[in-house]
């Protein structure tokens, strides 16, 4: 299965079209909106794709003449066309990959590390720095909301906000467990040590989602903020952790200067992780139907970086790897998350 199979857009948009005409459409209005979205998202695909189709043609017809290829101005302006059917064609791959029904949201990340003590602790803190540097390569916007530091090094953990189009889009392949392998610096004998941490990463919600929240539910605590976190953190002495008792969920907020402000901060974040995991489990639901299984437990990592005795970042999901760790760590992620959205986007045609 290609990544773009025509016939089965095509199918697509039929189908949809079909639903259209029904005389009882617009009896469920919810329902008829997310279809015609969905129409008309499949419709601008084709539309990109047979456009560029259509010019390359067109183009490779004109290049057969070999007048036109002693034309410095046909020349340049078939150079400009490549340049524009480029642009089409990220435009088009941006609409492939980025089709999730939130894709197009904000991203709340969270990175805790796995049992290792300091070792893990410096890792998570890697991490954090590592999509720090990824967010700014990429134009995000990113704030601190709660950061606490290690015990001797590192940060046992981080929560952050990043902002951009199609933020969570990219950064929701991230979640998992990511693996280190190097020779560590707080051991004094030089040895080689695997540490673990975990990225959740969940789409920030709108404040109007349909979650109810009793303050009866609610274990509220308040602190000091627990570290510098670099220049991204604002230090406050209003810190809010929230403990939400029935599910065990916690989120905690320290990004602004007031108690009460980081309060709603975190209702909000609380607000987007309940509303995940009622997602998840209706989807969970499905794929227990569907007879799919997806473990993404500790100990079952998403990927692997190893500094020694060689140089790796591996992707465990699409088997995509590079020896360029320096890179990967500065936030260089963009090959690995177009890979594993690649084989998502194949995966989910052809179950179409």
């Amino acid at each position: 299965m290609t990544l773009f199979d025509v016939p089965n857009l095509t199918q697509g948009i039929q189908r949809y079209e079909a639903e259209m005409t029904k005389s009882d459409f617009w009896n469920d209005s919810i329902k008829a909106q997310n279809t015609t979205k969905k129409h008309n998202e499949l419709k601008d695909r084709l539309e990109i794709f047979n456009k560029i189709k259509e010019t390359i043609e067109n183009s490779e017809e004109m290049l057969k003449d070999k007048a036109f290829l002693e034309d410095e101005v046909f020349l340049a302006s078939i150079n400009q066309i490549v340049l524009e059917m480029l642009d089409e064609g990220n435009k088009l791959l941006t609409t492939l990959l980025f089709s999730g029904e939130h894709d197009d949201s904000n991203a709340i990340v969270t990175i805790h590390p796995g049992a290792g003590g300091t070792e893990s602790t410096d890792w998570a803190d890697m991490l954090y720095n590592m999509y720090v540097r990824f967010a700014e390569l990429n134009k995000f916007k990113i704030k601190v909301a709660d950061y606490q530091e290690g015990q001797e090094a590192g940060i046992k953990s981080v929560t952050l906000f990043i902002e951009g189009k199609n933020a969570y889009g990219h950064l929701r392949v991230e979640k998992g467990v990511h693996r280190l392998v190097r020779i560590s610096p707080f051991d004094t004998n030089k040895r080689r040590h695997t540490s673990f941490a975990s990225v959740n990463v969940i789409p920030e919600f709108d404040d109007d989602i349909d979650i109810t929240i009793n303050e009866v539910d609610l274990r509220v605590d308040t602190f000091r903020s627990g570290g510098a976190g670099g220049q991204h953190v604002n230090k406050t002495e209003s810190a809010v952790r929230l403990t939400h008792l029935p599910t065990g969920i916690v989120v905690s907020c320290q990004l602004e200067r007031s108690q009460h402000q980081n309060k709603e901060v975190a209702m909000r974040m609380l607000r987007s992780e309940l509303y995940n995991l009622e997602l998840e489990r209706q989807k969970a639901k499905i794929t227990a139907v569907e007879g799919e299984k997806k473990n993404i437990e500790w100990g079952n990592q998403i990927r692997s970086y190893v500094f020694a005795p060689y140089t790796l970042v591996k992707d465990h999901r699409t088997n995509y790897q590079v020896s360029d760790v320096a890179s990967v760590m500065d936030g260089n992620l963009l090959p690995f998350i177009h890979k594993t959205l690649e084989m998502e986007a194949k995966r989910n045609a052809s179950t179409k």
